[in-house]
């Protein structure tokens, strides 16, 4: 009782709600901070004049971390953060919809293993400089290089952040991240959509073998490779029911008319039919039978293409005999 009474004095449930995801959100920014091997000096966000100013920017002055953001009515501020979810984030992880702790799990190790490989093994370029020359924009750029080697050539870097960085990239093997970070994408692929509660899916075992794992990636890019997460095709689930169409009870006699003469075409069907109905038919239906003309014709081509098969192997076991 004690315990709800200063719940309600502080401001009640949502107050105490609000002062939870505070604590655990300095939490994360905390551990967050510890990943980088050097010291945090600023961090940037986008506006925000309730949840921002409220929780991060709190703990940034309690760290000595300055605080920026973008200003207000210009979403170009924030280019390079945007560029780096969709080259990196979206990529790695789709546009689907995770919910559940197994889908968060899953998350975590996707991203604890892909911030080590994009970090150590993945070069980016950048750009150094840019001049216009009459109508046209030179761009010069610096050679390809990963963010731990621009890390170790950085001046103003500590020496022994540069000895942490080397020790951590002797320690790390780029072909068993990227298998842990397919790993994950499986599972997210099993989980997309798929609402919370719901019964856990079979989710395939991960790769044992980095050998085979690093032979199948030679052939991977060659056959297209699609991942569980890419976005799925669209499928129809409502079953569509064909309508009747006028021309169902005459398709027999069109059928024997292409049969005997193939060059017909569906002017030539449709007058045949006005001739044999008058008064049924018309020029509204020329699309109709252009339709049936084409699925006929692909019909016989094929039934041709696979009579000639069988003729031609038949020959050539009779030359073998």
């Amino acid at each position: 009782m004690r315990a709800k009474r200063e719940i309600r004095s502080a401001g009640g449930p949502n107050a105490f709600r609000l002062l939870c995801v505070k604590q655990l959100l300095w939490s994360k920014l905390s551990s967050a901070q510890n990943l980088f091997p050097w010291p945090v000096r600023g961090l940037d966000f986008d506006n925000d004049s309730a949840f921002m100013n409220d929780t991060v920017v709190s703990w940034c002055r309690s760290h000595d971390v300055e605080v920026t953001r973008s200003r207000a009515y210009k979403k170009n501020d924030q280019a390079f953060v945007e560029q780096k979810n969709g080259a990196i984030v979206r990529r790695l992880v789709g546009y689907g919809r995770f919910e559940g702790i197994d889908a968060a799990r899953s998350l975590v190790r996707l991203f604890a293993a892909a911030r080590l490989y994009i970090n150590f093994f993945q070069p980016s370029f950048k750009l150094k400089e840019k001049h216009r020359e009459g109508a046209k924009m030179i761009k010069c750029y610096l050679p390809p290089a990963t963010p731990y080697e621009k890390a170790l050539v950085h001046p103003r870097l500590n020496e022994a952040f540069k000895g942490r960085l080397r020790e951590i990239y002797r320690t790390l093997d780029p072909v068993a991240l990227l298998a842990q970070m397919r790993d994950a994408q499986n599972e997210l692929g099993k989980r997309v959509d798929q609402r919370a509660g719901k019964s856990a899916m079979t989710v395939a075992q991960g790769h044992s073998d980095l050998a085979a794992f690093a032979r199948e990636l030679g052939d991977g890019w060659k056959q297209g490779e699609q991942r569980g997460i890419h976005r799925r095709r669209y499928v129809r689930r409502k079953p569509v029911p064909r309508r009747p169409s006028m021309l169902d009870p005459y398709i027999p006699i069109i059928e024997e008319w292409l049969a005997a003469a193939p060059h017909l075409s569906a002017v030539d069907l449709l007058s045949l039919l006005e001739a044999h109905a008058p008064g049924r038919f018309s020029g509204h239906q020329r699309r109709t039978v252009q339709r049936l003309v084409k699925n006929w014709r692909s019909k016989a081509a094929r039934q041709l293409i696979s009579n000639t098969e069988i003729t031609l192997s038949v020959q050539a076991s009779r030359l073998r005999i």
